[in-house]
């Protein structure tokens, strides 16, 4: 099956460099980006009418099935919004619970032009499902210390295969939320599989602060004297680390994933991400889960990676615009593992999005990657194609489900969550 976009303009992320070309897909492949496609006579032709084709966005830090608790538990510090609403309501889930809900979050991301989450949920195999289902790319880390290290190895072995939709990353919830003992015992799998582990860290002043009480150490610090980091990996939010941290994370090549929207809705801070670029570290986005979010629109988080950047350095020139851009696709692509998904290229993954520059948002053409950043939308984005699978088109979905039962089932699943 051969797909050839025609009349387009295309951002292949590996420049900054735009061009009007053709871009054809084989299978769930690209096989030509370039001026003009004259190979075999294509089964489906798509006039991109001088639109943008450009890699699709890579959700960095998600908790895709959270959709259930979207404004049910909103103007709540963290502590308060994690212990007395979600892990309450996340007790009462049931076999299918967590397939369900992530459809609806998979609907959501492919209306923001997301083409791959960091999914970092319960119930791995629900979610694998789901995302096979809909033809959407999750990267799974699960984080339950109730499952066995041997399931953990078992993941690990069985999804990381190659071309295979989903795959799967060792992690853990979070320090304060982790025993000791498990910590350890996912360090030593990371160890025999040679593998990255991820978790939130740094969110809170109030999360550094307990380490620092329980250990002597803050939590970069204390998980690097355990050998953590020693295989790479990254944390989520990373809003308060050292500069010693910032050390320990450039020395092991640790993802920074930030989540700008989550991260002012609950007031934990703002991460100091010019500082981390300048140290050189990668910086990837996320939106964390509609539960603190409350949306997973990659748009509002590009704008608010370089606003907030620009106001707290006092430098309308830091955080440029495709820098940020970069992170949203090529960074967020590294950090997920997806090597074969990061730009437009021959052999490289059909992972591609097509941003609507007759939107009023895009007009005038002066600089169209700085447009997406900083007056783009979720109203901009025309198709979302993941896997060489058009699942997004003029606002329409292209999935293999009723989209209308997805949304009243997730209804109907959170009611008795809140009950």
């Amino acid at each position: 099956m051969i797909t050839l976009f025609k009349n387009a303009r295309i951002l292949t992320m590996k420049s900054s460099e735009i061009f009007s070309g053709e871009l054809a897909v084989k299978d769930n492949k690209i096989f030509y980006v370039g001026e003009h496609y004259d190979g075999e006579v294509p089964d489906h032709v798509i006039d991109c009418e001088q639109n943008l084709l450009m890699p699709g966005f890579k959700n960095a830090h998600a908790h895709t099935a959270m959709v259930f608790a979207r404004s049910c538990a909103d103007d709540l510090p963290l502590h308060d919004w994690l212990y007395k609403t979600i892990f309450p309501m996340e007790e009462k889930f049931e076999d299918g619970d967590i397939y369900n809900l992530t459809k609806l979050g998979i609907l959501e991301y492919l209306t923001s032009g997301i083409t791959a989450a960091f999914d970092m949920y319960f119930r791995v195999p629900e979610i694998v499902k789901a995302s096979e289902e809909l033809g959407f790319r999750s990267v799974c880390l699960a984080t339950s210390s109730a499952e066995p290290i041997s399931l953990l190895k078992e993941r690990f072995e069985t999804l990381n295969k190659p071309d295979a939709l989903c795959s799967y990353v060792l992690g853990i919830h979070a320090e304060y939320t982790t025993e000791e003992e498990r910590i350890k015992d996912v360090i030593k799998l990371a160890h025999e599989l040679k593998a990255p582990i991820f978790l939130h860290i740094g969110e809170t002043e109030a999360e550094v602060k307990g380490c620092v009480e329980r250990h002597g150490k803050t939590p970069v610090k204390y998980l690097d004297s355990l050998g953590f980091f020693d295989y790479g990996g990254g944390g989520f939010h990373c809003n308060f680390f050292t500069d010693e941290e910032v050390e320990i994370f450039k020395k092991h090549n640790c993802y920074i994933v930030t989540c700008p929207c989550s991260n002012l809705k609950l007031a934990s801070g703002i991460a100091p991400l010019y500082k981390y670029q300048k140290a050189g570290l990668t910086i990837a986005i996320g939106t964390d889960g509609a539960g603190s979010n409350n949306s997973l629109d990659m748009f509002k988080e590009m704008y608010l990676v370089s606003a907030l950047q620009k106001v707290t350095n006092h430098d309308p020139s830091v955080m440029d615009g495709f820098d940020v851009l970069k992170m949203a696709t090529v960074n967020g692509a590294k950090a997920l593992g997806l090597n074969d998904s990061d730009v437009l290229d021959v052999g490289k993954n059909a992972d591609i999005i097509m941003i609507d520059l007759k939107n009023p948002a895009m007009q005038p053409i002066n600089n169209i990657a700085k447009n997406i950043v900083y007056s783009g939308s979720k109203d901009c984005v025309k198709m979302t194609m993941i896997n060489g699978k058009v699942l997004y088109y003029n606002h329409e979905f292209f999935v293999d489900q009723d989209v209308n039962e997805i949304i009243e089932k997730a209804n109907e699943i959170t009611k008795r969550l809140k009950t």
